[in-house]
């Protein structure tokens, strides 16, 4: 094995050369840096390269670039020849000649051998023999001579061994303690040094003596200065064996708190480490745990006990328990119960070391350590201990004393100021420079700390709220003047980014809140000075942060026993009072609810709505109760309410599925009841949980909406309104609400402001608004509801569908009464376009929100005269034909709300219209006539003057009997003239409300007479005007509402009365009854049903009203385009009496007929809804006597059915038909002369038999969405021409016989090849041929027995050949109108003709 080779710089082989040739006279041709060439120039020689002897010729040729002394140049030797022989891979080989290199240095006398004694190994020089000893005895000698040489010395350890020594030490350390000097000092540790090395003092003795000196003068920080002079190490084994010596068993002495302070003291300088005396303490951890873990637990144990039911206990007890005596709360129970655990627990505090040293930490303000011990003892709960306690409490009162000034003083110059006193005025930051307020993290970590038992010093924990509430409203007035403060000055304050900080204090707030401050308020009795504080800063933060924190405030203490035993007592006191809750002792024990509240809000006040959800009874007491609540406490109870709503586990609908959960009735009943009486109530976060649950698809928790709406704003939605109040609803404002105020009076303060503090909270100025939103989703929850419904019964998805109309329609009641102007709600509402297009909206909801904005359309020129009332100056351009004045005339009528909306002209308007329905109804519709009827209301159209005259009188009466009151006392007579200017007001606005409304039925009627004539003009399929009517128009809005209702029917008398072109009145009453109505009978909800049956009401009064003279049909019928019999041509020849009478029978009979076929029917919802409709119509409906008789007997059936809502509604039903069964007449009496009725034959069994086949088979409907966007509508295909005038009317003569012919054929030719919705929608030639078949005749024989026959025949001939693909159209009509024929109780149906045909025609049949 060679040696690694090195690169030689210096000894190259020139060199090697002629020093072996012995050659004196060469010489290196530069100066050399010596270590380096003696480093090659060993290497040379050990590697046998160079001899030993030319060594000295190579040194002597050599100079060195620094000046080399003949020392150094050996010790240089020396160095490199023993870090060489450290090189143990050398071999033996190059190890000998490596030893006889260091024999030649030290015989050539280059190296002394002293050098190689002091720097070589013994192994080494013990082969070099230069060692007479061998290297193991060599080193054992040299372990002897340091031990003796710096070990073994005379030091004194005893007092007594060297008294004066100790005596002087003792003297000095407490007579220095008078002047702590710098140059004092110094002096004292040149003494102490004097007097160990004097008297051979042991420097530990002396340490020790100074460390007690300490320990019993810890205010003297000269001390401080000595310990440096001791070995740092020496410090802990000295105080470690002090904390030792008092674990011993025979010392029954605590150890002193000295000691732990002076502990505390050396490890806050840093002279010790906190680990190093951490070992030297007992108990050990684990130990201390496991007993306190048993301790804990047994506590939490007596906890839950408390309140719990002892199953054991024996009935003298449970009466004691129960005594009716007074109630009794306990506020200290749970305090008690800590003390008791806190003197248990004393003398851990002595025996435990560590808790020990953790007090010494916080009496020198050391919380770095204290809070390392704080987490290490966490299990422990050191907190709990008085003594700790203090001490941390102490640490926060410094920590926050400079900004408790700021606060006092920014206070106190606000009091002095003219804003007046108060918190809430409080400005903590009025200037970034002057009273910014910055607190230590050190201090939220104190806080966090401390947790619930901050309680034990109330006054502190006060200021703690008040320092934290100005320390967030600083970070948020820094924020706010960042944008005008430059960066120099926002860096002075101490923060170059101002939102960060915010972020940061936010956190830290809210981390004390839930940590500190909302336990410690648990254990505060009855105090609500503190709840207010802690409010004063919840405020600061957003309602989803609070209600986080609610949140998270009972999950975090349930492992603390005392805190669950302060609730489990509030819940067991709650419970005492609320069975002893009454009207009479409501005072006294609405103030102990209260105290308890005050310091148990949440768990208080859950256990209370517990109860409300279950007895509904304890609403109004209980809210009484509350007004002794603070603020903090109104907040905690929304967020319980809303916890309870959100819960998962619990039905919020009964096990029928229709009707509301009691419990959850209850509980928006107390909510509504609670935020009508308390204004501090706040509500963003109800509504909120409700736009969140409306956008998951859920609605059933709107019946808090709707009794919030109720109780705030007195705006109720009732559907069974009695006919007093339905007439009001078409009146002013002032009518409606004495119509539906049920005694509230109008001008009630409380009802305006809480009216006002529900809009605030939809429509905050500075949160997020709601009210649109929540606007929006509740009317596609409405439009959805059907489709998404998870219901296993139609009835259950009917009874959600009209329980969110019902809100819907409460709701926008709601905000248009409450924002006003009107101009106001306008600027929320979105555009028509969007409502439709952008949010999906059906028309009909779509116009209900819209239309107090359609009313604020105006011509311009004109700045009081809005839409729809007529402005007199353009009357003359609106009856213009022309195209070109038309439209200029809709540009003069405009919406300019303005900025940021864009002024809307009445043209864009009609287009936005246009797009709502399908293009293919407008061939029978206009935009015009659409707008119009979905923009007007009941108000437009009808004055309920008896209404307002029996109003009037009312307060007229109400003035008289004031004036009649005997009493004249002073407060009598002052109540007596409030009441008196209150009457006289209403009175006043009556009258004027009264002429306003007639002015403006009358201007509206006269803008609808300028614009009737080009309504209908313009459309191409004036065969489906009635169809599209009433699917576009009549019944999406008759079934909205009961007013709506009323309006319809009002609209359509509109329209006749207005003689407007196009309009058939008969033909639209016709297609009512005869094709649509059973339809929408089957597929309307209960409350349509009813809405629908108030429509055919007020229909079939109006009918009723011209059939009931001659000389009023005349007047108001007889010379009207809506009489026409051809309609297609208005001017063309009248409907007569006679022949109205007659189809008046045939509406009759067809109107008996289908609700015996709902009544008749397997379907639930058929058999309600005709029941429904019929309890709507009975004081019209029916008139004859055999209709009144078969519906009696169908309904008597019913009565005994098992499902028993169909039993009520049948008994009610049978009690209106009872009541006027003495008006029903006769059918002769009916026809007034011009019906020809034959006697009762044998062939009514066959009547009979073809009924119910017709019942069977049905009629031929096709139901189907609505083309329109999002529309509920019903459409009505291909559908026999329904004029079966002839199946209610009695035999014919012989001459039908032409006419049955006639029939047959236009049967083929005409009616089987008819699209869409023609044939249904009726025609010219349906009302004629009707007409003409009661002309001809009624009376039917049995020789037409035999023509029956051949239709049928030639009717089953025709439907054999029609081709296969309008088989499938055609069916229903096959089977219903064979089945009819078959039956012998109808002649063959009419259907129109695919030409118009011409007057000579008709006459010639």
């Amino acid at each position: 094995m060679s040696l690694p080779p090195i690169e030689c710089m210096y000894i190259t082989q020139e060199i090697l050369r002629e020093g072996k040739n012995g050659n004196s006279n060469f010489s290196f041709s530069s100066s050399v840096p010596m270590l380096r060439f003696l480093y090659e120039l060993c290497w040379t020689m050990v590697r046998g390269e160079l001899p030993f002897q030319k060594c000295k010729a190579v040194l002597d040729a050599v100079e060195f670039t620094e000046r080399v002394l003949e020392d150094e140049l050996g010790s240089c030797f020396a160095d490199i020849v023993t870090q060489m022989a450290q090189d143990l891979t050398l071999s033996g080989e190059y190890r000998t000649r490596l030893i006889k290199l260091a024999k030649w240095l030290v015989e050539s006398s280059l190296v002394p051998l002293r050098l190689f004694h002091e720097r070589g190994e013994e192994e080494f020089l013990w082969e070099a023999e230069m060692i007479k000893i061998k290297a193991p005895d060599l080193k054992v000698k040299e372990v002897r001579v340091n031990t003796r040489l710096l070990y073994q010395q005379t030091k004194f350890n005893l007092l007594r061994e060297e008294s004066e020594g100790y005596a002087k030490l003792i003297t000095l350390l407490f007579r220095g303690s008078e002047d702590s000097t710098q140059n004092a000092s110094t002096a004292r540790i040149g003494i102490i040094k004097s007097l160990i090395g004097h008297f051979d003092l042991d420097p530990n003795r002396v340490f020790d003596i100074v460390l007690e000196c300490y320990e019993l003068q810890p205010d003297n920080n000269g001390f401080l200065q000595l310990i440096p002079i001791f070995p740092k190490s020496h410090a802990s084994q000295i105080l470690g064996f002090k904390f030792q010596y008092y674990q011993r068993m025979e010392v029954n002495t605590p150890t002193p708190f000295g000691l732990y302070k002076l502990t505390a003291l050396l490890v806050k300088e840093e002279f010790i480490d906190l680990d190093s005396i951490y070992t030297h303490l007992l108990p050990k951890d684990d130990e201390a745990f496991e007993q306190y873990n048993g301790f804990s637990t047994k506590r939490l144990d007596e906890a839950n006990k408390i309140g719990k039911i002892n199953l054991a206990a024996t009935g003298k007890d449970l009466m004691e328990d129960e005594k009716q005596g007074d109630v009794t709360i306990d506020l200290f129970a749970a305090l008690d119960m800590e003390t008791e655990a806190v003197a248990e627990r004393s003398p851990e505090l002595e025996n435990n070391q560590t808790l020990g040293l953790l007090t010494g930490f916080l009496s020198v303000d050391d919380w770095y350590h204290a809070h390392i011990l704080f987490d290490r003892l966490s299990p422990l709960n050191p907190v709990a201990h008085v003594q700790i306690c203090k001490g941390l409490f102490r640490l926060i009162e410094k920590s926050i004393s400079l900004a408790y000034d700021i606060v006092r003083q920014t206070h106190l110059q606000n009091f002095g100021s003219p804003s007046g006193p108060g918190v809430d005025n409080m400005d903590t930051s009025t200037s970034a420079s002057s009273s910014f307020i910055d607190l230590p993290k050190e201090l939220f970590q104190m806080l966090a700390t401390v947790g619930p038992h901050l309680y034990r010093d109330t006054l502190l924990l006060q200021k703690v709220c008040r320092v934290l509430r100005g320390y967030y409203l600083s970070a948020l007035e820094l924020v706010t003047s960042a944008d005008g403060v430059s960066n120099a000055e926002t860096a002075a304050v101490g923060y170059q980014n101002p939102r960060l900080h915010l972020k940061e204090a936010r956190s830290r707030v809210e981390e004390t809140l839930g940590a500190c401050l909302l336990p410690s308020l648990q254990l505060v009795p009855a105090n609500p000075a503190v709840g207010q504080e802690i409010w004063e800063v919840m405020n600061l933060l957003s309602y989803e942060v609070r209600y986080r924190l609610y949140g998270e405030w009972e999950k975090d203490d349930e492992r603390n026993p005392t805190i669950l035993a302060a609730r489990q007592t509030a819940k067991l006191d709650t419970r005492r009072i609320l069975k002893r809750l009454a009207k009479e002792n409501l005072k006294q024990l609405g103030r102990m609810v209260a105290k308890l509240a005050h310091a148990n809000p949440m768990t208080v006040l859950r256990t209370i709505v517990h109860q409300i959800e279950a007895y509904r009874d304890m609403i109004a007491p209980v809210v009484d109760a509350f007004k002794y609540l603070t603020q903090l406490e109104y907040d905690i109870l929304e967020y319980v309410v809303i916890e309870r709503l959100a819960q998962g586990g619990r039905d919020k609908l009964k096990d029928d599925g229709l009707n509301l959960s009691d419990w959850l009735q209850s509980l928006a009943s107390f909510w509504g009841h609670l935020c009508k009486k308390y204004p501090s109530m706040e509500l963003r976060g109800l509504f909120q949980y409700l736009v969140n649950q409306l956008k998951k698809g859920q609605g059933i928790e709107l019946v808090l909406l709707q009794e919030l709406i109720h109780q705030m704003a007195n705006v109720q939605f009732t559907e069974n309104l009695t006919e007093e109040q339905l007439d009001a609803m078409a009146g002013s404002e002032t009518l409606r609400y004495q119509a539906t105020s049920f005694g509230v009076t109008r001008n009630n303060k409380a009802l305006i402001k809480s009216t006002n503090r529900l809009r605030d909270s939809l429509l905050p100025k500075d949160e997020p608004k709601l009210a649109i939103p929540l606007l929006l989703l509740l009317a596609q929850h409405r439009s959805v509801v059907v489709i998404n419904a998870d219901a296993p019964y139609i009835k259950m998805v009917s009874e959600q569908f009209d329980r969110c109309h019902g809100t819907l329609l409460q709701y926008v009641e709601f905000l248009c009464s409450a924002v006003t102007p009107a101009a106001a709600y306008a600027q929320l509402i979105p555009s028509l376009d969007d409502l439709v297009h952008l949010y999906h909206l059906d028309p009909e909801v779509a116009f209900l929100i819209y239309r107090p904005v359609m009313r604020l359309f105006k011509c311009q020129g004109s700045s009081d005269v809005f839409w729809p009332l007529d402005d007199n100056e353009t009357g003359n351009i609106t009856m213009a034909y022309s195209e070109s004045e038309s439209k200029d005339d809709l540009s003069r009528v405009i919406l300019d709300l303005g900025p940021p909306r864009k002024p809307i002209v009445w043209s864009d308007l009609l287009g936005t219209v246009k797009t709502m329905l399908p293009s293919k109804a407008w061939n029978s519709l206009s935009p015009d006539l659409y707008a119009t009827f979905w923009g007007l209301t009941l108000y437009d159209l009808y004055v309920p003057r008896n209404r307002y005259e029996s109003e009037i009188a009312k307060q007229h009466a109400a003035l008289k009997a004031l004036e009649e009151l005997p009493d004249n006392s002073s407060s009598a007579i002052n109540k007596r003239k409030k009441d008196k200017e209150r009457i006289q007001e209403a009175l006043d606005r009556l009258t004027s409300e009264l002429h306003k409304h007639e002015e403006n039925v009358a201007s509206v009627r006269r803008r609808l007479t300028h614009e009737k004539d080009k309504w209908l003009s313009s459309c191409p399929d004036t065969l489906k005007i009635n169809m599209e009517f009433l699917q576009r128009c009549i019944f999406p809005r008759c079934t909205f509402s009961m007013p709506d209702a009323v309006y319809c029917a009002m609209f359509v008398h509109t329209l006749h009365s207005l003689g407007t072109p196009f309009f058939n009145t008969v033909n639209h009453i016709d297609v009512l009854i005869c094709k649509t109505l059973q339809p929408m009978i089957c597929c309307c909800t209960e409350y349509e049903a009813g809405r629908l049956g108030r429509f055919l009401y007020e229909t079939l009064k109006i009918a009723y009203y011209w059939k009931a003279d001659e000389s009023i049909y005349e007047r108001e019928c007889g010379n009207m385009p809506g009489f026409a019999v051809y309609y297609r041509y208005p001017n063309s020849q009248r409907v007569t009496y006679g022949q109205f009478i007659k189809v008046h029978w045939k509406w009759s009979q067809r109107i008996t007929r289908l609700l015996i076929q709902c009544l008749e029917s397997t379907e639930y919802m058929e058999i309600r809804n005709a029941l429904i409709m019929l309890t709507k119509i009975s004081s019209v409906f029916p008139v004859t006597r055999k209709s009144g008789i078969n519906l009696e007997k169908r309904v008597a059936k019913i009565k005994s059915d098992e499902r028993e809502d169909l039993k009520v509604l049948a008994t009610g039903v049978a009690a209106a038909l009872a009541a006027r069964k003495s008006s029903w007449v006769t059918d002769e009496e009916f026809g007034m002369g011009y019906l020809e009725l034959k006697p009762a034959t044998s062939l009514a069994s066959k009547s009979l038999a073809g009924n119910t086949v017709s019942v069977q088979n049905g009629s031929s409907i096709n139901v189907s969405q609505s083309e329109a966007a999002g529309g509920r509508a019903v459409a009505f295909g291909t559908q026999q021409s329904d004029v079966n005038l002839v199946k209610d009317q009695i035999p014919r003569t012989k001459s039908e016989g032409r006419l049955e012919k006639a029939e047959n054929v236009s049967l083929g030719k005409s009616d089987l090849k008819t699209k869409g919705g023609t044939s249904a929608n009726g025609s010219d030639a349906v009302l004629s041929v009707v007409l003409a078949t009661s002309q001809a005749g009624t009376g039917k024989s049995l020789e037409n027995q035999k023509q029956l026959d051949e239709s049928s025949n030639k009717l089953d001939e025709h439907l054999a050949k029609v081709p296969a693909k309008n088989s499938a159209e055609l069916e229903p009509l096959s089977q219903s109108t064979q089945n009819e024929i078959l039956a012998g109780q109808y002649a063959p149906v009419w259907r129109p003709m695919r030409h118009q045909m011409t007057p000579q025609e008709i006459q010639t049949m």
